[in-house]
């Protein structure tokens, strides 16, 4: 499927498995898929998944992510959507906006990105930057 001069993938799970890009793979382009989707490797383009994003510690997204949950150990950059709950581990490096309902950072993560957490009620923008000893500061 083609769009826009942009190239559109649209991936299925196989057999109860995750969809993987692994390491030393580049990708340039766009990923849709039901199933959860790991990054081992570099992504320049979007994904959009009705299930789990894994970023491993090795993996590299620049683009826009739309998911339900996300684990990130690696570096994104770009707009990240989650519905539910974003996980940074200690590795991950967060740069661009993002919007979340629940928000987990370990310490030693970097967080520079415009956050908003959506909840009950009225979401609340908040502008967090969180450095290498896991302490944040809300501007």
């Amino acid at each position: 499927m083609f769009s826009d001069n942009k190239k559109t993938r649209v991936v299925t799970e196989v057999g109860g498995q995750p969809n993987r890009i692994e390491k030393n793979t580049k990708i340039k382009g766009d990923i849709v898929s039901e199933a959860d989707f790991r990054i081992d490797g570099k992504l320049d383009g979007n994904v959009k998944t009705s299930g789990k994003v894994v970023i491993g510690k090795d993996g590299y997204i620049h683009g826009k992510v739309e998911c339900v949950n996300a684990d990130i150990e690696g570096n994104f950059n770009g707009e990240l959507l989650v519905d539910d709950l974003l996980t940074l581990k200690a590795s991950a490096v967060i740069e661009g906006t993002v919007v979340v309902s629940k928000l987990a950072v370990e310490p030693g993560a970097t967080f520079n990105a415009a956050c908003t957490m959506k909840g009950k009620g009225s979401a609340a923008a908040i502008n967090k930057t969180t450095t290498a000893n896991g302490s944040a500061k809300a501007s």
